[in-house]
């Protein structure tokens, strides 16, 4: 398979919006699947997961290999299938940094809504070309173009319909071909799983819309290249279908158009021609720009091409475990050629690993390969130590591929075995969903002695309790979750700080000058300001390495300190007596007796909230929020019903979905995601700083 006949895809979407519905049909149509694998079922090939058949939803992303034939041309798709709810964000950052095609799902009913919006964000910073799916045409309340014009006002992109529906709600059969002005139609009651359609001219009721959109479409199209736009006034006939395509083509792939098209998953509807406009408009891994990285050593800026010739470079972007192989590194292989059982360089861990076997993933099965080269995804089994973001090379051509951000997590859980003997096999099976999740983090809390697991919402917690009970066969207890505060510090203080210890043998010291000052910004800003070699420059990185672990623990209460600017501007050694540990232990002395000195305020995390509620609910539903220390930030109405923008400290959330059902009888949904980090009122601070930190 050519690397041009190659796309490498992935399908993301707010929750519920059917995104797992439609890789099941895309995996069905194509071949893979031989009967339809239903969400509400639990039967979904793609949620493998007990957690997520149980569920409904998608947890983690799935990547799978298919191939579709179109005009006698064999295509293959490699697919990741991304999880919808926020908690699980992390799965969408790591396959789209991966990725070079999008198609975003979207609900006819609900349209643009508040994921939709996070995934979109994602996808415009890795650059990613993308298609749209307006997905449950045959819902009650689906509305095709407002899609299209929320796509435009939320989102800020330029969609272009290739196909308008034929019929709505119960009604909807098919959807027009703007480019070929031809109608696809699927019987109503179709016994043929969608396998059977027919092409016939356009629906005389519908003449006339098709003509506008049709004009709308060739003349945005035209406008995005001269010289089709010439000819566009000239005489539009002489222009192909073909023509027309590429140049449609080379305008998704430069992001300058969105391609709309629509269809009912559910009911096997409009699948067939999003298969054909995979192939026809996202981008083979030869379409997108070179993979670029930096030399390890040199920092040079190095470019490498999708060329199985090429020096190899991967990057790791998932860790998972199967029960049938093991540990499985995911890898996307931007140039160069792995082969089962060759040595791979981890310029992280500066080792080589084995690389035993070779996979071609569908989700949860493997098919073992010999070799996969430049532009494709796929599993290894064998590595000692990976983490996600780690770059595979060839030692004598070594870079640094963009490694991936992750958000931090904003809420807590203490967890302990029912039985002590456990104690080991807990922290094992912690170190193992660690390794998955990098949004997962585990901390030991040296005061209650309790082992405290971390993650991005309630519900991510909720998974990773169940999969410690199932998967790895432990009875636990756990407390209540609990909000992660961060502590800032304010103000600007110098501080000189000298440690000496003697010993009967080579002693220890080291002695630093430092200004501390407030920053706006999260992380260590270090600055050294060290004249004339007063402190070699060997301790100087362990200055820097001191603030930076020190940060951990704040004057307040020990919670992570936000963010500092430390500037070194004196100091003093022995020749002795001084190394890096010396000046690691001064640093992080000097921020403990520094920051005391500072204003210390407690932040708590603020999330971004969405509540869409019937009108008869609303003045129920904001009076709520208002007690949650709710700011409204403004309502908009849609398909009847209201909807409530508001941001709200994540303190005052929990359990809130289920006091929202209550409220509104079941009919209100909500949508949260984080925002930001605030101070928190004085009172409540005080309150907290006395409950101090035992979590059971």
């Amino acid at each position: 398979m050519t690397l041009e006949n190659t796309r490498n895809i992935g399908l993301m979407a707010h929750i519920d919006a059917g995104k797992t519905t439609t890789t099941e049909r895309i995996l069905y149509y194509t071949g893979v699947n031989y009967k339809l694998g239903e969400v509400h079922d639990g039967a979904a090939t793609m949620d493998w997961m007990q957690q997520e058949q149980q569920r409904g939803i998608t947890i983690t992303s799935a990547a799978t290999t298919t191939f579709w034939k179109q005009n006698d041309t064999e295509y293959k798709i490699n697919i990741i299938d991304t999880p919808g709810h926020v908690d699980f964000t992390v799965e969408v950052e790591r396959s789209l940094r991966v990725l070079d095609g999008v198609i975003a799902v979207f609900c006819a009913v609900g349209c643009v809504e508040p994921q939709s919006e996070t995934v979109w964000r994602q996808a415009d910073r890795y650059k990613v070309p993308r298609i749209a799916f307006v997905n449950k045409m045959d819902r009650v309340g689906a509305d095709f173009f407002k899609v299209v014009e929320q796509i435009e006002s939320k989102l800020k992109a330029k969609p272009v319909p290739m196909q308008i529906p034929v019929g709505e709600e119960d009604d909807f059969r098919g959807v027009v071909d703007l480019i070929t002005d031809k109608a696809y139609l699927w019987p109503l009651d179709d016994d043929g799983l969608g396998a059977k359609y027919e092409i016939t001219d356009v629906p005389e009721d519908l003449e006339d819309e098709v003509h506008e959109w049709r004009e709308k479409l060739i003349e945005t199209i035209a406008a995005s290249d001269e010289q089709l736009f010439e000819r566009f006034f000239n005489d539009r006939s002489e222009i192909s279908v073909e023509e027309f395509k590429k140049v449609t083509r080379k305008a998704v792939l430069n992001r300058e158009v969105v391609p709309v098209f629509c269809g009912a998953a559910f009911k096997n509807k409009g699948v067939q021609p999003l298969l054909d406009a995979i192939t026809d408009y996202l981008p083979s891994p030869l379409d997108v720009e070179n993979i670029e990285g930096i030399h390890p050593v040199t920092n040079e800026h190095i470019s490498r091409r999708p060329d199985p010739e090429e020096p190899l470079a991967a990057l790791c972007f998932k860790i998972a475990t199967s029960s049938y192989v093991g540990r499985l590194a995911y890898l996307r292989v931007y140039s160069g050629t792995i082969n089962a059982k060759q040595q791979a360089y981890n310029v992280r861990t500066q080792k080589h690993e084995r690389l035993n076997k070779l996979y071609q993933m569908h989700a949860n099965k493997q098919r073992s390969l010999d070799k996969i080269s430049a532009g494709d995804i796929c599993a290894v089994v064998g590595f000692k130590d990976i983490k996600t973001g780690d770059t595979l090379c060839d030692k004598n051509n070594p870079v640094i591929l963009e490694t991936m951000q992750f958000p931090e997590p904003v809420i807590g859980l203490a967890i302990e075995p029912e039985a002590q003997s456990d104690l080991e096999k807990v922290a094992k099976s912690l170190n193992k969903i660690a390794e998955e999740d990098p949004t997962f983090t585990v901390k030991h809390d040296e005061q209650s002695g309790q082992t405290i697991i971390n993650g991005m919402g309630e519900l991510h917690l909720e998974i990773l309790i169940d999969r410690l009970k199932h998967e790895f066969g432990l009875n636990l207890n756990y407390g209540n979750p609990h909000v992660n505060y961060k502590e800032r510090l304010e103000g600007e203080v110098k501080h000189r700080e000298v440690f000496k210890k003697q010993t009967g043998g080579k002693g220890k010291f080291a002695d630093i000058e430092v200004i501390m000052s407030e920053v706006d910004e999260k992380g260590l800003f270090f600055e050294n300001k060290i004249k004339g070699g007063a402190i070699p420059k060997e301790f100087i990185s362990a200055v820097e390495k001191g603030f930076a672990s020190a940060m951990s623990n704040g004057p307040l209460a020990a919670f992570p300190v936000l963010g500092i600017k430390v500037t070194l501007v004196d100091g003093g050694y022995h020749p002795v007596d001084s190394d890096e540990l010396s000046f690691e232990i001064a640093a992080r002395q000097a921020f403990r007796n520094a920051s005391r000195k500072m204003n210390a305020r407690l932040m708590e995390p603020v999330m971004k909230l969405e509540v869409t509620t019937p009108e008869e609910y609303l003045g129920d539903v904001v009076a709520d929020l208002n007690k949650r220390r709710a700011e409204i930030k403004g309502m908009d109405e849609q398909s009847g019903a209201r909807i409530v923008r508001a941001i709200v400290p994540l303190a005052e959330q929990f359990g809130y979905v289920t006091v929202l059902r209550t409220l509104t009888s079941g009919r209100a949904n909500s949508s949260m995601e984080f925002s930001h980090y605030e101070p928190m009122p004085a009172e409540l601070e005080k309150k907290i700083l006395e409950k101090g930190l035992l979590f059971f």
